[in-house]
C-alpha cells in the first residue's frame, strides 16, 4: 500500500477495499451528517451539459447544485448523446465534481432503456450511438432466453463503458390489458415466459456475480402494473386505478419472484393504486402493505426500493402542469407524502430533488434519523459493491470503441430479424428479389437493394406498407408519448390499405407496441407481419426469405374492441375469440 493510499484510507477508512462491505458502509455512515444521508434518498433526472448550468431543455438544476447544495449522488440520465465518448467524458467530469465534496461519495448514474426504437421521455430513449435492438416485446417474440441474456450482456458492456451503472428495467409487468400504454417494454402476456426472460435479462446485466463490472437492475413495476382500469396509464390521474375483477393479483407476482430468484438488486413499485383488494387503496409507492408486507416480509427482499418518478411534488412537463402521482394520498402535503413513502418501506424517491423537506421531517421528529440510516445502508452498499468507490471513472477512448461496436450492432440487427412475426401469408412471401416494389414507411434506397422501387402501386409487382398500431390523440404532448385508447385503425388507413391491395398484392407490417385490431387489414392484405422495432432492411430480409421468419406473438391479438372492453384487465388471454393467439407465427 502506498503512502498516499495509507493516508487516504486513514482519513477515510471506508476506502479500504480489504474491509468487508458492511463494515465500510458503517464507517462511512458514521461520518455522514443528516444532510448527507438525506441527499442519498433522492434519485432525480440529469442531462449532459455544463455542470454549472441548469439544463433548459429538461428543466433540471445544475449538477453542482445537486451535488454541493442538495448532497445528492443518484441521477437518471436523460436524452441521447452523439457518441459514447461524449457521455463518458461528461460522466468523468461529474465524478470529478463529486470527488471534491466533503466525503467524496461517487455518483451513481441510472438510465431508462436506450437500445431500441422508441422515444418517450417518461419511459425510454432512442438508441443513438448504442447498438439497436427490438423492444422488449420483440425479445419476447424470439422466445430465446439465450438471446435475451446476450442482449443484456452487450447492453451491460455499453452501459458500463460510459458510466451507467443502474438499469431502470427490466419491466416484467404482464400485458393483460390490451389497451395499456406500457406494453412495449414488457415480455408480453404470459407469466411464465415473462419470468424466464426477465431472469435472463437480469443475469446479462448483472453478470455471473455482482460487482464492479455489473449494472444493477431495478425491476419494475412491483407488484405488476398491467391490470390498469380501461387500460389507462397511471402517469395520469385518469389512469390511477388498478383493478382485479378476475382475482389474479397473485399471477402478476410470478415474474417478480423469478426476478428475485435471479438476484435483481433493486425494485420499483408502480404508480397505480389497487382497488378492491386486501391492500391499502393508495399508490404502490406509498403502500406499506405491499412494499413492507409483500415485498420485504413475504418475499424477503432486502435490496433497494426506489419509487417511480414524481410521487411527491407537482411538476411541469413540456410546459404543461401535471400533478404528483400521489394517487390515494392527494390530500397529503409533499412532506406528509415523503413520510408515508418511508413508512411504506421504500428507500429512494424517484424523480424528486427535495431533501430539504426530508430534513424538516427529521428536525420536527416526524422521521427518525435512524430511519434514514436503514435506507442509506442499502444505498451505500450498492455503491460499494459496484466498485464506484475504487474507480468511478471510465476510459473515454474505450467508450468510443465499445458503444455501438460492429459485432454488437450486428447482434442487434439479427435480433430485429428474429423478432419479426408473420401472421398471414397467401403465397406472396417470400418474395423474389428483383421484383418491382412499391413501399411506404421504408426508405427507397434501402428497398432498392431488394428490387426495383416504383412510384405507384399500379407499377408494382408487390407493395410493402409499414404502419404504427393505432392510438388516440390526447390533450398534451407528454400524454401522446403514451399510446392509449382504441386499438382500431382509422377508416382512412383501412381504406388506403384496401385501395393499394386492390391494385397489387400487398404486405402490411405493423409496429405492434400494443395489440392492434388487425381484421380489416388481414382481410385485404396478401400477407401481414408485426414487429416491435425493426429496420426496413431487417423487415425486407425476412419478407424476401434472406432470413427465416421465426417470431411468435408475445400476446393475443384481439378480434374487436368490443372483446377488449369486455375482457378483465388482470386476466391473461381473456379477450373472446382472438384473431391470433399467443405464440402464433408462420414460418417462411
Amino acid at each position: 500500500m502506498t503512502d498516499t493510499t495509507t493516508t487516504t484510507t486513514t482519513a477515510r477508512p471506508w476506502l479500504d477495499a480489504e474491509l468487508p462491505v458492511d463494515e465500510r458502509v458503517q464507517l462511512l455512515l458514521d461520518e455522514m451528517t443528516v444532510e448527507e444521508k438525506a441527499g442519498l434518498l433522492f434519485h432525480t433526472m440529469i442531462a449532459i451539459g455544463d455542470l454549472d448550468e441548469a439544463n433548459p431543455v429538461f428543466g433540471t438544476r445544475s449538477a453542482r447544485e445537486f451535488l454541493e447544495t442538495k448532497q445528492m449522488t443518484h441521477f437518471n440520465l436523460l436524452g441521447a448523446a452523439p457518441t459514447g465518448r461524449e457521455i463518458a467524458a461528461w460522466q468523468n467530469e461529474l465524478q470529478r465534481l463529486a470527488a471534491t465534496t466533503r466525503l467524496g461519495i461517487p455518483v451513481t448514474l441510472s438510465t431508462d432503456p436506450r437500445h431500441s426504437f422508441s422515444e418517450n421521455p417518461g419511459a425510454s430513449i432512442l438508441a443513438g450511438p448504442f447498438s439497436q435492438w427490438p423492444e422488449t416485446l420483440g425479445l419476447a417474440a424470439t422466445r430465446d432466453p439465450e438471446l435475451v441474456e446476450r442482449f443484456a450482456d452487450i447492453a451491460r458492456q455499453e452501459y458500463t463503458a460510459v458510466g451507467l451503472r443502474v438499469a431502470l428495467h427490466p419491466q416484467v409487468d404482464l400485458a393483460t390489458e390490451p389497451r395499456w400504454a406500457r406494453q412495449t417494454a414488457t415480455f408480453g402476456e404470459d407469466a411464465e415466459l415473462a419470468g424466464i426472460l426477465g431472469a435472463a435479462y437480469i443475469r446479462g446485466f448483472q453478470g455471473a456475480s455482482f460487482g464492479p463490472g455489473s449494472v444493477s437492475t431495478m425491476t419494475k413495476h412491483f407488484p405488476g402494473g398491467g391490470p390498469q382500469k380501461d387500460g389507462e396509464d397511471p402517469h395520469f390521474p385518469y389512469g390511477r386505478e388498478q383493478v382485479y375483477p378476475g382475482g389474479e393479483f397473485e399471477l402478476h407476482l410470478k415474474p417478480f419472484q423469478d426476478a428475485l430468484d435471479a438476484g435483481t438488486r433493486q425494485m420499483m413499485p408502480y404508480y397505480g393504486m389497487p382497488v378492491g383488494t386486501e391492500y391499502e387503496e393508495v399508490g404502490f409507492g406509498f403502500n406499506r402493505s405491499v412494499i413492507t408486507g409483500l415485498l420485504r416480509e413475504r418475499f424477503g427482499f432486502d435490496g433497494l426500493v426506489c419509487t417511480d418518478w414524481g410521487l411527491i411534488n407537482d411538476a411541469e412537463i413540456f410546459g404543461q402542469p401535471f400533478p404528483a402521482r400521489a394517487w390515494g394520498v392527494e390530500h397529503l402535503t409533499p412532506k406528509e407524502r415523503i413520510a408515508k413513502v418511508l413508512d411504506a418501506g421504500a428507500d429512494q424517491f424517484g424523480g424528486e430533488a427535495c431533501p430539504e423537506l426530508l430534513l424538516e421531517l427529521v428536525a420536527d421528529g416526524s422521521v427518525a434519523e435512524e430511519r434514514l440510516d436503514v435506507s442509506a445502508r442499502r444505498i451505500l452498499r450498492e455503491k460499494f459493491e459496484l466498485g464506484l468507490f475504487e474507480n468511478p471513472f471510465v476510459d473515454e477512448d474505450a467508450a468510443d470503441e465499445i458503444v455501438g461496436r460492429a459485432d454488437f450492432r450486428a447482434a442487434g440487427e439479427e435480433a430485429q430479424r428474429a423478432s419479426i412475426t408473420v401472421l398471414t401469408n397467401d403465397g406472396a412471401l417470400p418474395f423474389a428479389t428483383g421484383l418491382r416494389l412499391y413501399v411506404e414507411g421504408i426508405d427507397a434506397e434501402v428497398a432498392a437493394a431488394y428490387g426495383q422501387v416504383v412510384e405507384t402501386p399500379a407499377e408494382a409487382d408487390l407493395a410493402v406498407i409499414r404502419l404504427q398500431a393505432p392510438f388516440e390523440e390526447r390533450a398534451t404532448m407528454f400524454e401522446n408519448f403514451f399510446h392509449a385508447g382504441s386499438l382500431d385503425f382509422s377508416d382512412e388507413i383501412v381504406a388506403h390499405v384496401r385501395a393499394v391491395a386492390a391494385e397489387v398484392p400487398t404486405v402490411v407490417d405493423v409496429l405492434a407496441d400494443r395489440p392492434p385490431i388487425l381484421q380489416p387489414i388481414t382481410d385485404a392484405a396478401a400477407a401481414v407481419t408485426v414487429n416491435w422495432g425493426a429496420s426496413g432492411a431487417a423487415l425486407l430480409d425476412v419478407l424476401s426469405g434472406m432470413h427465416a421468419a421465426t417470431g411468435a406473438l408475445p400476446f393475443d391479438l384481439p378480434r374487436s374492441m368490443a372483446a377488449v372492453e369486455a375482457s378483465r384487465p388482470d386476466v391473461p388471454f381473456d379477450t373472446s375469440d382472438p384473431l391470433f393467439r399467443f405464440g402464433h407465427g408462420l414460418r417462411l
